[in-house]
């Protein structure tokens, strides 16, 4: 193994919970403020998954006060505490950028039983 393949394997988490696009998810994320450190959850739906690997990424998007919001967390980040699955959802995409033009009911993933 070469040198950037052995970092690669000590920045990699052991466990990830199992996420895939289309899944309601809630990340939980360590923000540093100060001197204080505090957990933040963020909810939403995973509408892209990037890469593989230790640079692995997923994109979630909420709606907060009727604006879309949507952000990066790269999962190996020491930063992410924990990634919770609220829900499944059943999509035949494997990026679901098109949420982005549609609110309310429209929006909604259907949910895998």
């Amino acid at each position: 193994m070469n040198l950037i393949e052995k970092l690669d394997q000590q920045n990699m988490k052991e466990t990830l919970p199992e996420m895939n696009v289309g899944d309601t998810v809630r990340v939980h994320v360590k923000i540093k403020e100060g001197s204080r450190e505090r957990i933040q959850v963020f909810e939403g739906t995973i509408i892209a998954k990037k890469h593989g690997g230790v640079e692995q990424t997923i994109t979630v998007r909420r709606l907060s006060y009727g604006v879309g919001v949507e952000k990066v967390f790269p999962v190996h980040s020491p930063n992410i505490v924990n990634v919770e699955t609220v829900r499944r959802g059943k999509v035949r995409r494997a990026k679901l950028y098109y949420l982005r033009d549609r609110v309310g009911k429209a929006a909604k993933v259907k949910e895998k039983l």
